[in-house]
Protein backbone atom coordinates (compact mmCIF):
# COMPACT_ATOMS: atom_id res chain seq x y z
CA UNK A 1 0.00 0.00 0.00
CA UNK A 2 1.42 3.40 -0.94
CA UNK A 3 2.76 5.39 1.99
CA UNK A 4 2.82 2.36 4.26
CA UNK A 5 6.17 1.74 5.97
CA UNK A 6 7.02 -1.89 6.61
CA UNK A 7 8.65 -2.85 9.86
CA UNK A 8 12.39 -3.38 9.77
CA UNK A 9 14.93 -5.08 11.94
CA UNK A 10 18.51 -4.03 12.48
CA UNK A 11 21.06 -6.63 11.46
CA UNK A 12 24.11 -4.75 12.72
CA UNK A 13 26.18 -1.63 12.28
CA UNK A 14 28.11 -1.44 9.02
CA UNK A 15 31.37 -1.39 11.00
CA UNK A 16 30.45 -4.75 12.59
CA UNK A 17 31.30 -6.43 9.28
CA UNK A 18 34.99 -5.95 8.46
CA UNK A 19 35.46 -4.58 4.95
CA UNK A 20 35.73 -7.47 2.47
CA UNK A 21 34.19 -9.99 4.88
CA UNK A 22 30.86 -11.53 5.76
CA UNK A 23 28.69 -12.00 8.83
CA UNK A 24 25.79 -14.29 9.64
CA UNK A 25 22.62 -13.45 11.54
CA UNK A 26 20.05 -15.66 13.26
CA UNK A 27 16.53 -16.05 11.96
CA UNK A 28 13.99 -13.39 12.85
CA UNK A 29 11.76 -14.23 15.82
CA UNK A 30 9.37 -16.89 14.58
CA UNK A 31 11.48 -17.48 11.48
CA UNK A 32 13.58 -20.42 10.46
CA UNK A 33 16.08 -19.04 7.96
CA UNK A 34 19.12 -17.05 9.04
CA UNK A 35 20.63 -14.32 6.89
CA UNK A 36 24.14 -13.24 6.00
CA UNK A 37 25.70 -10.08 4.65
CA UNK A 38 28.84 -9.41 2.66
CA UNK A 39 30.50 -6.01 2.81
CA UNK A 40 32.79 -4.28 0.33
CA UNK A 41 33.37 -0.70 1.38
CA UNK A 42 29.96 0.88 1.84
CA UNK A 43 28.28 -1.70 -0.38
CA UNK A 44 26.46 -4.55 1.32
CA UNK A 45 24.66 -7.58 -0.07
CA UNK A 46 22.26 -9.56 2.11
CA UNK A 47 21.06 -13.10 1.38
CA UNK A 48 19.11 -15.89 3.04
CA UNK A 49 21.58 -18.42 4.49
CA UNK A 50 20.37 -21.36 2.42
CA UNK A 51 21.96 -23.10 -0.56
CA UNK A 52 19.46 -23.38 -3.44
CA UNK A 53 20.66 -26.94 -4.08
CA UNK A 54 19.28 -28.61 -0.94
CA UNK A 55 18.55 -25.78 1.49
CA UNK A 56 21.46 -26.29 3.88
CA UNK A 57 23.16 -23.32 5.57
CA UNK A 58 26.17 -22.11 3.59
CA UNK A 59 28.64 -21.45 6.41
CA UNK A 60 30.81 -24.21 7.88
CA UNK A 61 31.61 -22.04 10.91
CA UNK A 62 29.96 -18.80 12.02
CA UNK A 63 30.55 -15.82 9.71
CA UNK A 64 32.56 -17.78 7.12
CA UNK A 65 30.60 -17.43 3.89
CA UNK A 66 33.37 -16.47 1.49
CA UNK A 67 36.02 -18.54 -0.27
CA UNK A 68 39.69 -18.22 0.70
CA UNK A 69 40.23 -15.31 -1.71
CA UNK A 70 37.03 -13.61 -0.45
CA UNK A 71 35.80 -13.32 -4.03
CA UNK A 72 32.76 -15.64 -3.95
CA UNK A 73 30.17 -16.92 -1.52
CA UNK A 74 30.89 -20.61 -0.97
CA UNK A 75 28.55 -23.43 0.07
CA UNK A 76 30.42 -25.55 2.59
CA UNK A 77 28.41 -28.68 1.76
CA UNK A 78 29.00 -29.08 -1.98
CA UNK A 79 31.45 -26.31 -2.87
CA UNK A 80 29.05 -24.28 -5.00
CA UNK A 81 30.30 -20.75 -5.66
CA UNK A 82 28.05 -17.71 -5.92
CA UNK A 83 28.81 -14.19 -7.11
CA UNK A 84 28.68 -11.72 -4.23
CA UNK A 85 27.01 -9.03 -6.34
CA UNK A 86 23.90 -11.00 -7.34
CA UNK A 87 24.05 -14.44 -5.67
CA UNK A 88 24.23 -16.26 -9.02
CA UNK A 89 25.78 -19.75 -8.82
CA UNK A 90 28.74 -19.99 -11.18
CA UNK A 91 29.97 -23.50 -10.26
CA UNK A 92 28.59 -26.48 -8.38
CA UNK A 93 25.46 -28.62 -8.31
CA UNK A 94 23.11 -25.62 -8.37
CA UNK A 95 24.81 -23.93 -11.36
CA UNK A 96 22.50 -21.28 -12.82
CA UNK A 97 20.40 -20.88 -9.68
CA UNK A 98 20.75 -17.98 -7.25
CA UNK A 99 20.80 -17.24 -3.56
CA UNK A 100 17.69 -15.50 -2.24
CA UNK A 101 18.52 -11.80 -2.02
CA UNK A 102 17.07 -9.80 0.86
CA UNK A 103 16.10 -6.14 0.43
CA UNK A 104 18.05 -3.94 2.79
CA UNK A 105 19.25 -0.43 3.39
CA UNK A 106 21.91 1.40 5.34
CA UNK A 107 20.35 4.12 7.46
CA UNK A 108 21.74 7.49 8.55
CA UNK A 109 23.38 5.84 11.57
CA UNK A 110 25.23 3.33 9.33
CA UNK A 111 23.06 0.42 10.46
CA UNK A 112 22.03 -2.35 8.06
CA UNK A 113 18.26 -2.85 8.12
CA UNK A 114 16.12 -5.56 6.52
CA UNK A 115 12.36 -6.18 6.48
CA UNK A 116 11.21 -7.65 9.79
CA UNK A 117 9.89 -10.73 7.99
CA UNK A 118 13.12 -11.49 6.05
CA UNK A 119 13.93 -15.19 6.33
CA UNK A 120 10.42 -16.27 7.35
Amino acid sequence: MEGQVSEERILCALEDIPDGNSKGFPAAPGGFMGLFAVRRGRQVWVYVNSCPHIGVPLDPVPDRFLDAKKQHVLCSTHGARFRVEDGFCTTGPCYGESLEAVPHRIDEEDRILVPADAGL
